[in-house]
């Protein structure tokens, strides 16, 4: 038998198996709806609606509800949350944290609004390192060795008690995954009602301008095996802390 003989008879026994696998399919679903009683479904179901519906979208809680839903949401998975009104009572809350809880080490965003906070002045007797400020570290150990990581939430939202952290050279992931505690700074104005109101910043901005990830933080980590044995703390920070700020 030549090359192209066998290679047609390769392809018709391909046929043939393909048909009679959707023979068997075919009489599959029919016994599937004659138990039924229905016949089978041939076209899609039509999808009339798209989205969150207009009166979620309006849906909205003035500013001192959204602290309360998320202080009570964040506080019942486990979190801790305080009230602050300027970034100095912030600076004030951390380092009171890190002496009480006797922190050797600090990372932090390489943000201009932890910068501001002069944590290195604060705490002399730690050592606060910055996110990539220094290229011959290697960051993710340095985070994962860190008693403490200090972060600026991007968005929050109420409703889930979520803070949002985007990702990026300065704002690496590790810092809000690694550290034992972890401490997240929410400037009032960025308390959202509903995840939606994040959520449509990055469908505005388009796929080419998403961050390299994007990560909600609903209180410390929580793990649960096959018989819901809960653990706190075994795969990112087991204490977390959202202050609300201004």
């Amino acid at each position: 038998m030549d090359m192209g003989t066998a290679n047609q008879s390769h392809q018709e026994w391909l046929k043939e198996m393909e048909a009679a696998s959707r023979a068997k399919q075919t009489s599959f679903i029919d016994g599937i709806s004659a138990k039924l009683r229905r016949p089978m479904v041939t076209e899609p179901p039509r999808h009339p609606f798209r989205g969150a519906p207009d009166f979620w979208n309006a849906y909205e809680w003035g500013e001192q509800e959204r602290i309360d839903r998320f202080t009570a949401n964040f506080l019942s998975v486990g979190g801790h949350v305080e009230r602050l009104a300027t970034m100095e009572d912030a600076q004030r809350f951390i380092t009171d944290k890190a002496n009480e809880l006797s922190a050797k080490y600090i990372v932090r965003q390489n943000q201009p609004e932890l910068e501001a906070l002069n944590l290195e002045g604060a705490l002399p007797d730690a050592q606060v390192s910055v996110w990539n400020s220094d290229p011959e570290q290697f960051w993710k150990a340095r985070a994962a060795e860190a008693d403490i990581g200090v972060v600026i939430a991007d968005y929050a939202a109420a409703y889930t008690g979520s803070i949002t952290v985007l990702s990026s050279k300065d704002k690496g992931r590790s810092v809000s995954l690694l550290p034992t505690v972890l401490m997240a700074i929410i400037p009032v104005e960025r308390l959202k009602t509903r995840l939606g109101e994040i959520m449509v910043h990055f469908d505005e901005g388009g796929r080419a301008s998403l961050p390299a990830g994007i990560h909600f933080i609903s209180g410390p980590s929580r793990s649960a095996d096959i018989e819901n044995d809960l653990t706190i703390g075994v795969h990112g920070p087991g204490v977390v802390y959202a202050l609300i700020v201004g």
